[in-house]
């Protein structure tokens, strides 16, 4: 026989077991859970709480399918779609379950956080007081309480904000709308009034995170996408315009406003693509006529002349033709002084013109903007080694060629310097001795210039012809005036024959 002390020690083992077996039933019953429900239903609650979304969105969709009425299933399901972030599908869900049970104080409670997060306060504040009637738990009390005041004070903030939009007063505005944007997330009216505030006072590019948001929030927002693709062409982001303004025409392809302007982008991308491709070929008067056509095509929008202007500099530069590009990229730096791209363009065309200190100036400015460009760093290098070198002995300047010049012109320039300055033209002992050094610096120059290693050596910063610039020594330029007795200075044809001669 069994005492009363065992068995009473034996019920208060169990009791807790039996508290749940008699909770689990009293949910089945209230819910009406069949076995297969029920096996649903743990299913899903065993992979939502290890984070397995999908999976367990897949059981509750089951559950429901087998019991179309039950309110823990739609519950459930409205935790995984909140997790998942998907807020309306949460609302609609969590709506049934007070539909179903209209004393489920957490649904409601919950119901009502997601409504305030949306601006609906009305709704929001229903849910709460409702909370508060039902005989609510100390914890939700408290809850229902601070949501409601919080619920109150945004409802003042908008008010508030609604009336300064009236008056123009766009920052204040702004200003309380960042405080109730901080409870209020999802409101996306809110957001699309911030928006507006924002470009009205010239801000358009503070517009956009809002405006990706409206467009999110709210189903079939054209408008959301129309502006947004707007304001992108007008900071000059074409590509970015055109595919906003094409999210605009897959939610109506009929959108007037949209396909409008998606025909203008459009033409507009296609021109400056075909530019670069012709600056990719090295085609560079190609595409300075396309980028001439992009100056044409939207003249209204300054930004696109400007880059237009910054792209044919580059043309210009890469071209050879140093004074149009020195001009141009002035006029993009007048713009814009910190414009990188104008800065290395400019540089190079400075270096053609020998301008090795606006040069090196150039390069300095861009390096403080961008100072991991290798091109940069490498042009700046090449212009520091340049203008040490025109300190010394320029074979260019010499000859009176440019850096550019080809293998003809320099023969070209140095027979024509080598008749002028040949020392049996002087008669006066003084200027036969300069003569013969300006013969002999001119005959050095040719001997560089005309012979491609050398050249190449020279055009790094290095002279060939001096050995303090040479590593480990090198070629040697230590010819005297008797050195070239007898050289034909014409030797490689031409009309002229020269002989020399010497006392």
């Amino acid at each position: 026989m069994v005492s009363p002390r065992a068995y009473s020690s034996r019920l208060g083992s169990a009791l807790p077991l039996l508290l749940v077996l008699w909770d689990l039933h009293y949910q089945g019953a209230e819910c009406g859970i069949n076995a297969e429900v029920e096996k649903q239903l743990e299913m899903g609650k065993k992979l939502l709480a290890a984070g397995q979304l999908a999976d367990a969105l897949s059981h509750f969709h089951a559950a429901i399918e087998g019991d179309s009425d039950n309110y823990l299933a739609y519950y459930r399901r409205a935790t995984v779609y909140l997790a998942m972030g998907k807020s309306k599908a949460a609302i609609r869900d969590l709506s049934k379950v007070v539909e179903l049970k209209q004393d489920f104080t957490s649904a409601r409670l919950q119901r009502g956080h997601l409504l305030l997060k949306q601006g609906k306060f009305d709704e929001a504040e229903e849910d709460f007081k409702r909370v508060l009637q039902s005989n609510p738990s100390d914890k939700e009390d408290t809850e229902a309480r601070t949501q409601l005041m919080k619920s109150d004070e945004m409802q003042r903030l908008h008010s508030e904000a609604q009336s300064a939009y009236l008056t123009g007063d766009y920052y204040t505005v702004i200003g309380l709308l960042d405080e109730i944007l901080n409870v209020c997330v999802w409101a996306a009216e809110m957001r699309e009034l911030r928006a507006e505030c924002y470009i009205k006072e010239g801000e358009p590019g503070k517009a956009l995170s809002d405006l990706k948001a409206a467009a999110k929030l709210k189903s079939d927002n054209t408008e959301a996408f129309y502006k947004i693709s707007t304001i992108y062409y007008q900071l000059g982001d074409h590509e970015m315009s055109l595919s906003e303004v094409r999210e605009c025409l897959k939610l109506d392809q009929d959108h007037k406003e949209c396909f409008s302007h998606y025909k203008k982008v459009k033409k507009l991308n296609k021109q400056i693509l075909s530019a670069e491709e012709l600056i990719q070929e090295g085609r560079y008067q190609d595409a300075i006529d396309k980028y001439e056509t992009v100056m044409k095509t939207e003249s209204e929008v300054p930004v696109y002349t400007t880059r237009a202007k910054e792209r044919i500099c580059h043309c210009f530069s890469k071209n050879q033709q140093s004074a149009d590009a020195i001009k141009l990229c002035t006029e993009v730096l007048q713009l814009e002084p910190d414009n990188v791209n104008a800065l290395k363009d400019r540089a190079e065309a400075y270096l053609l013109e020998e301008q090795y200190e606006e040069a090196i100036q150039d390069y300095e400015t861009a390096k403080d903007h961008s100072d991991s460009d290798q091109q940069i760093l490498e042009g700046l290098e090449k212009a520091q080694r340049l203008l040490k070198q025109s300190q010394k002995r320029d074979y260019y300047k010499i000859l009176g060629v440019k850096r550019n010049a080809r293998k003809q012109e320099i023969v070209k320039a140095y027979r024509k310097l080598a008749m002028q300055w040949h020392p049996d033209n002087f008669q006066d002992e003084e200027e036969k001795k300069k003569a013969e050094k300006k013969f002999i610096d001119i005959a050095a120059a040719k001997e560089v210039l005309t012979d491609p290693e050398m050249r190449r050596k020279f055009d790094a910063g290095e002279d060939p012809l001096d050995a303090e610039s040479q590593q480990g020594g090198g070629n040697h330029f230590h010819r005297g005036w008797n050195t070239w007795q007898g050289f034909d200075p014409f030797s490689s044809g031409g009309p002229f024959k020269f002989k020399f001669h010497f006392n």
